[in-house]
């Protein structure tokens, strides 16, 4: 097993973010495309897809069940909005998996799982996507898509053709399920729940909880320690899983990806722990503060 090192500034600055030129447009930044949402929870994608702009995306398109597209267009109007055919109980249905083909293909980097509920009916879907997108777009599993894998989804074709490109952002209980294994048994070492679940599904895992374990599946691990308790709050991980896909879609590799995230997740929090106190703050708040936490303090000072 690889010696787990630690996200800071410094390690960071070995590992830089693509960078666009001076005269570069939107399209040069990438597209961000977050399927998610449902009429209980249809601010997981606000948050998610408002993280992955504040992270430098270009641009951002949400797919979302129908009855809420129009409200979340009004409420981002940076975004292209679509609706999709959705359930009796308000979640996306699984049969818009044939609807999204020509999204996911003009997309950079693809993210399933915020605001969804229905952990069958997303699991349905999400390996739809998966299974008719041809391989290109990077892809970030969160929340609830990532049921999706439970059982023989490590063996599925419709993950496997995109090796390389996911990243999963999976806290305690989500690792429980994948694994198949109790969740205190993931609590009691989420360090080798990260690295067994990276081999497994051959993905980028981004195992959160007070430090964020971040694991490739060839075993290279990374830690954060620094964040704030007051970032345990509906909506943070929504926030987390957007920076990731953001910064995908800029070119980010998913390691890299994984790790600035979780740095500017954190920073994030840190910044209005200080302005505004260590608990109380909320989800979207943090997304004001991704943009100037991009900038790494200057450690030669």
């Amino acid at each position: 097993m690889g010696e787990e090192r630690v996200i800071t500034a410094g390690s960071l600055r070995r590992h830089p973010l693509p960078q666009p030129g001076e005269d570069g447009d939107k399209e040069q930044r990438g597209r961000v495309l977050v399927v998610g949402g449902c009429t209980a929870v249809p601010g997981g994608v606000l948050l998610a897809g408002t993280a992955a702009l504040r992270a430098g995306a270009g641009k951002l398109q949400m797919a979302v069940p129908r009855s809420v597209a129009v409200p979340l267009g009004l409420a981002v109007p940076e975004a292209l909005v679509a609706g999709l055919p959705e359930t009796e109980q308000g979640d996306i249905a699984e049969t818009a998996a044939d609807m999204l083909g020509d999204r996911t293909a003009r997309c950079s980097a693809l993210l399933i799982g915020p605001g969804m509920m229905d952990g069958p009916c997303v699991a349905a879907l999400t390996a739809g996507v998966l299974d008719r997108v041809a391989p290109g777009p990077c892809i970030v599993l969160d929340a609830a898509a990532l049921t999706a894998l439970h059982g023989d989804g490590a063996d599925a074709p419709w993950l496997h053709r995109h090796r390389g490109r996911v990243v999963l952002t999976p806290h305690a209980g989500e690792m429980a399920g994948l694994l198949g294994c109790p969740r205190a048994a993931v609590e009691a070492d989420p360090l080798d729940a990260a690295r067994r679940a990276a081999a497994r599904f051959q993905a980028v895992v981004a195992m959160k909880g007070a430090t964020t374990h971040v694991v490739t599946p060839q075993g290279e691990c990374w830690s954060y320690r620094e964040g704030t308790v007051g970032l345990a709050t509906g909506g943070s991980g929504d926030t987390l899983a957007g920076i990731a896909a953001g910064l995908l879609a800029r070119g980010a590799t998913p390691l890299n990806a994984a790790m600035w995230a979780v740095w500017l997740h954190g920073e994030a929090g840190n910044r209005l722990a200080r302005s505004r106190g260590p608990l109380g703050f909320l989800a979207r708040e943090l997304l004001a503060e991704i943009p100037a936490a991009m900038i790494l303090p200057d450690l030669s000072a």
